[in-house]
């Protein structure tokens, strides 16, 4: 009997709620909002889970939260057997460097002030890896690993492409040699020429190095193309998880059936097709 091994994170019944201010001076809680309430899926070494919804659902708040970048009201987050959810920030320092992300915007997400070869550098300064020329040498390696020349290194991020940044976020993110990246949004700001290249970049970089993603994105295209499991979020809620076939050939719930029908397509007679409704708050 072939042993099946424990997902790389776990998370269960992960609640972030925030607080609704009032009174005359904005002091006192009147309500509360549930960004995520009590949501419960995991994934696996290698895999890519994608989490699909429109903006305001809390697909990024899960995100932000599964880092310990956002405080939880409830739930548990277990990275690797262990539980992350209430660790103290110098045991949560170690743990981050096998969890790293990617930005949705490489124009804001990179330091205009800092060099390439620094700003894939800086992880491994701050954690204390290495010395000069083999940070130099790992720098060069991933730059080339994401399809950057290494003599580009001494640019400024300005001097680049949309792409090209992207890139060297993806190559930032790698320097620890994490198990689990989270990308939110890592495309959406892109030409949709380009967007295909750092899509397959991402594959091909989940080949050779086996990582997991936590996939952040509201473009079911995007997603269909490099899912293995889809979690569709509304409202907070996970509302359905399924294969990435599985659910754009029979989605079960109204709300995935509804993001499916308001997807663009190039079938002919699409546009005569009845559209479904999204029922909600």
């Amino acid at each position: 009997m072939t042993e099946v091994s424990p997902p790389l994170l776990q998370v269960e019944d992960l609640k972030v709620h925030f607080p609704i201010k009032g009174g005359i001076l904005g002091g006192r809680t009147t309500g509360v909002v549930r960004a995520v309430d009590g949501i419960s899926f995991s994934i696996n070494r290698g895999e890519t889970f994608s989490i699909v919804g429109e903006s305001g659902s809390g697909k990024s708040t899960t995100a932000m939260a599964v880092l310990r970048a956002q405080p939880i009201d409830g739930g548990r987050i277990i990275f690797d057997g262990q539980d992350i959810s209430q660790l103290k920030p110098g045991r949560l320092r170690a743990v981050r460097r096998r969890m790293q992300t990617v930005f949705q915007d490489p124009y804001s997400s990179l330091n205009p002030r800092m060099k390439v070869r620094d700003i894939i550098s800086e992880p491994l300064a701050v954690h204390g890896i290495g010395n000069a020329r083999s940070r130099r040498d790992k720098v060069s390696e991933l730059m080339a690993l994401c399809g950057l020349l290494p003599e580009m290194g001494d640019r400024y991020p300005h001097e680049f492409s949309g792409g090209q940044r992207q890139r060297i976020s993806i190559a930032r993110a790698l320097a620890l040699e994490p198990e689990l990246v989270v990308c939110d949004e890592a495309v959406s700001a892109l030409d949709v020429s380009i967007r295909a290249q750092i899509l397959n970049l991402l594959m091909d970089l989940q080949r050779r190095l086996g990582l997991a993603y936590l996939f952040i994105s509201h473009d079911l295209t995007v997603v269909r193309h490099i899912s293995d499991r889809i979690g569709v979020m509304h409202l907070g809620k996970l509302v359905e998880v399924a294969d990435a076939e599985a659910l754009f050939a029979g989605p079960m719930h109204p709300y995935t059936r509804a993001l499916l029908a308001a997807a663009p397509t190039l079938e002919v007679g699409a546009g005569r097709r009845e559209r479904a409704r999204a029922e909600g708050e």
